[in-house]
């Protein structure tokens, strides 16, 4: 994968909360394992994957759907990555 490319793939939140508290700070941690510059988009907002703050401002809730959008070396990686990570309900039973 060449370095200026960039990765996108949209993905729908379905754990119950959302991306609120515990699953934003394990989707940031996750985030910052990665070079690659990390954008989390909703609506047309668009955020650093690696900051909390960020990540929570945007309120994202149980059924929204977000683009997270990767470039650098690692682009692809943390792009499977974190949709993993949202798609597994961050680890949830429900």
């Amino acid at each position: 994968m060449e370095k200026n490319s960039v990765v996108k793939q949209k993905v729908v939140v379905a754990n119950k909360t959302g991306l609120h508290a515990r699953p934003a700070s394990m989707f940031v941690e996750m985030a910052k394992k990665y070079d690659a510059d990390i954008k989390v988009v909703k609506d047309s907002q668009e955020i650093n994957a690696k900051s909390i703050i960020g990540l929570m401002s945007l309120g994202i809730d149980q059924n929204t759907e977000i683009t997270i959008l990767a470039k650098g070396a690692d682009a692809s990686q943390a792009v499977d990555a974190l949709v993993g990570l949202i798609e597994d309900k961050f680890g949830e039973k429900n």
